[in-house]
């Protein structure tokens, strides 16, 4: 997988539904470990509460998904807040809806759009990025293929991590993968083949409120 949606951060949201109150908590996970974890914070936070409803996607390629209805009639919780997550087609999301009990039934269809409008609000706060596999890619140049080599970056959006002028220049750049061997081409065919090219290392990146994070 060459980019996948995920949060950058999370947040909390409630809606109120005939006197009940949910309350989403979206979470960014990297196991089922931590899922369980975070879900006990919740529990602990809202101990007087009758339901704490969840669902999970974590992996970037092999997707390992769970929900919970934890008490509420099966399929009305866990697996709707699970089709929100789906429906976003995020990664590495955990969202726990707490239910505080208004004295008023909600019926099963009830149940299902409370979830469901819970979570979305939830998602809706937080912050949702793509993150995208590449490399760091450090070309060595002189001064004369500088320019050209910039003008190829600018092209293409890429982000220049790193400048270090010697006698020669030394620029590290992000690449998503896909574009990596285009990009090498282009900048050969452009310096007649006298920059030197070589992967610093792969990684995840995004673009969060236009600066470019690296995820080591």
């Amino acid at each position: 997988m060459m980019n996948y949606k995920t949060i950058y951060h999370g947040s909390s949201a409630e809606i109120v539904e005939k006197k009940s109150r949910f309350i989403a908590d979206v979470f960014l996970i990297s196991s089922e470990e931590e899922a369980m974890q975070l879900l006990e914070q919740v529990r602990k936070k809202y101990w007087d509460a009758r339901h704490h409803c969840w669902a999970y996607v974590i992996g970037e390629e092999r997707i390992q998904e769970r929900c919970s209805d934890d008490g509420e009639p099966s399929g009305t919780a866990g697996k709707p807040i699970l089709e929100v997550i789906r429906g976003e087609a995020l990664h590495n999301v955990l969202i726990v809806v707490t239910r505080y009990f208004g004295g008023t039934l909600l019926g099963t269809g009830g149940l299902v759009r409370a979830y469901t409008s819970a979570s979305k609000e939830g998602l809706a706060l937080s912050q949702i990025i793509t993150k995208i596999f590449g490399f760091k890619l450090k070309i060595t140049t002189d001064y004369t293929g500088l320019g050209k080599i910039q003008y190829l970056l600018g092209q293409r959006g890429l982000t220049i991590l790193d400048s270090v002028y010697t006698d020669k220049v030394e620029v590290t750049v992000l690449i998503p993968e896909e574009e990596e061997q285009i990009l090498m081409a282009e900048i050969i065919e452009a310096t007649n083949g006298q920059a030197l090219i070589e992967r610093a290392g792969e990684c995840w990146f995004s673009n969060v409120d236009g600066e470019m994070i690296v995820f080591e």
